[in-house]
């Protein structure tokens, strides 16, 4: 047999193997849906499937819909640019999703480096309120004029003490890298010579 014969052979040998790994590759996803369903393991997708007689989605077994929250929101801004929340509460239970979102422009004439950091009232809650989302996690930059919207998706645990019926979330919003002004300098006057 000729080199040409023998290459031409293994040529073909090859594709033969290319197509059944590709094959095997595909038929995968199917054989193990399959294996798991019959064996029991893969509960998500056990979960997923439509049983007669029951809703689509399932309920959220951690919102605690016995209670009430109300999430007061405030902004303060440390210089001359607008900042507030589109709506001034909302009112959640703990447990439940909330996204409120914040606007913002910068009126000056120049580029702004930007940053806001959020407080509780009570003190107490602000290990109970969960940040999922918030633009307070990074800081920004905007251009003279721009606007911004931006969202705040958050999460209030219901582990949060009873007596606790309101929160209050405020954001600062301040610029990052501004030229702090000098301090005051203090003149002293120069006692008269006594004659």
């Amino acid at each position: 047999m000729s080199i040409r014969a023998q290459n031409a052979k293994m040529v073909g040998k090859l594709l033969v193997v290319a197509a059944g790994m590709f094959a095997f590759g595909y038929a995968l996803v199917p054989i193990y849906e399959h294996i798991c369903e019959a064996l029991g393991i893969n509960v998500l997708a056990v979960g997923e499937k439509q049983v007669p007689g029951t809703s689509r989605a399932a309920a959220n077994t951690q919102v605690d819909t016995s209670r009430l929250i109300t999430v007061e929101f405030d902004a303060n801004a440390r210089g001359p640019w607008h900042f507030k929340p589109a709506q001034a509460s909302v009112q959640v239970h703990p447990g439940q999703l909330a996204t409120v979102v914040y606007e913002f422009q910068n009126v000056q004439n120049r580029k702004m480096a930007a940053q806001a950091i959020p407080s509780y009232a009570p003190r107490n809650s602000a290990a109970h309120f969960n940040k999922l989302e918030c633009f307070c996690f990074n800081q920004y930059t905007l251009e003279p004029g721009e606007k911004k919207e931006w969202p705040v998706a958050f999460v209030i645990d219901p582990r949060l003490p009873k007596d606790v019926t309101t929160i209050t979330l405020s954001y600062t919003f301040f610029e990052v890298g501004a030229k702090v002004p000098a301090e005051p300098t203090a003149t002293t006057a120069t006692p008269e010579p006594r004659s």
